[in-house]
């Protein structure tokens, strides 16, 4: 508790002082890394606006893409004791989440290189990110949080429509809302859906996906700068990874996944001394020893399959490289 006041007052340090900064935080909240300069090569990032690396042109092409991920057996168990949870009333929609071993003829920064995505993180020999996925966005005093839920191939006749009509889906989404208006009206006011469900494509190696998004803002006061350490860390971890109530879904997370998710499904923040971009640390490969891991999953319902979140969790294995 002690770390977390000290990293909170230097954020909201450099926030009073207009001092740009990067921040990492892991999904547990036991590595916060902030990185004072951009030209910090340990670590490389891109958000839509801005980057701290050369495009670099990389003679390897994606070649080799093999995945051996936890068998649907196991996953099927956790998934038991993660409805056995829901029908007791301790959560009523959790972000499950396992490790897929990927064998590739590419190494992390080549694949971090290769890829296209609104935000990418390359961490020097830890892991590399290309996440869709925005976390919060402050500009103008205003904050904007953009919840992901809801994911299905483009290929599939009338994609669109079914993943719109979706029963599961729409619960799954009306939930994650609910929850990210909750955590925004912690730190803002007049917090209002600007945008309920819009689509939005992305490309991969394997096939496209149709990603369903909403958009929720709230105001901030003008000097929410001084401020902003408190911002980042009321509403940590981001809600549409952990799920509904956070606490205790975030405690059964802990129980049931069986491993330790680390820096995937944490944030990243880029401060440039006016606003904040940031990004839910999604689409995302380890290196664990020379091994490549993969971090994926889903959010789990009453109405869930467990059959069709399983291939969900497969479904989302690919690096966006065309």
């Amino acid at each position: 508790m002690q770390k977390t006041q000290e990293i909170i007052n230097r954020l909201n340090s450099y926030g009073k002082r207009k001092k740009p900064f990067l921040f990492l935080i892991d999904f547990e909240g036991n590595n916060p890394l902030i990185f004072e300069t951009d030209d910090d090569n340990s670590i490389l990032w891109q958000t839509p606006e801005k980057s701290n690396f050369e495009k670099r042109e990389i003679s390897n092409r994606l070649n080799d893409w093999n995945t051996k991920p936890i068998s649907f057996e196991n996953y099927k168990k956790g998934y038991e004791v993660i409805q056995n949870h829901i029908h007791n009333g301790d959560t009523y929609l959790l972000n499950f989440t396992q490790e897929t071993k990927v064998e590739s003829n590419l190494i992390l920064e080549e694949i971090f290189h290769l890829s296209s995505s609104a935000y990418k993180i390359f961490l020097k020999d830890k892991f590399v990110c290309f996440s869709p996925e925005i976390f919060v966005q402050i500009k103008d005093a205003v904050i904007s949080s953009f919840p992901m839920k809801g994911t299905i191939d483009a290929s599939i006749e009338n994609a669109k429509e079914l993943i719109l009509n979706d029963s599961k889906e729409l619960a799954e989404h009306n939930t994650i809302v609910d929850l990210i208006r909750n955590d925004l009206s912690l730190v803002s006011e007049n917090v209002t859906v600007k945008k309920f469900r819009y689509l939005e494509r992305i490309k991969t190696s394997h096939r496209d996906l149709w990603q369903v998004s909403s958009k929720i803002t709230g105001n901030l006061p003008n000097n929410y700068s001084e401020h902003i350490g408190d911002i980042i860390y009321t509403m940590l971890p981001a809600g549409s990874i952990s799920g509904a109530p956070k606490k205790k879904t975030i405690e059964i997370i802990q129980d049931v996944e069986k491993y330790t998710r680390g820096f995937y499904t944490g944030v990243f923040c880029y401060f440039d001394g006016i606003d904040l971009d940031s990004c839910v640390l999604i689409r995302y490969i380890e290196n664990q020893t020379g091994n490549l891991i993969y971090k994926s999953g889903g959010g789990i319902t009453y109405k869930s399959d467990a059959k069709s979140e399983y291939d969900e969790m497969l479904k989302k294995v690919y690096v966006p490289i065309t």
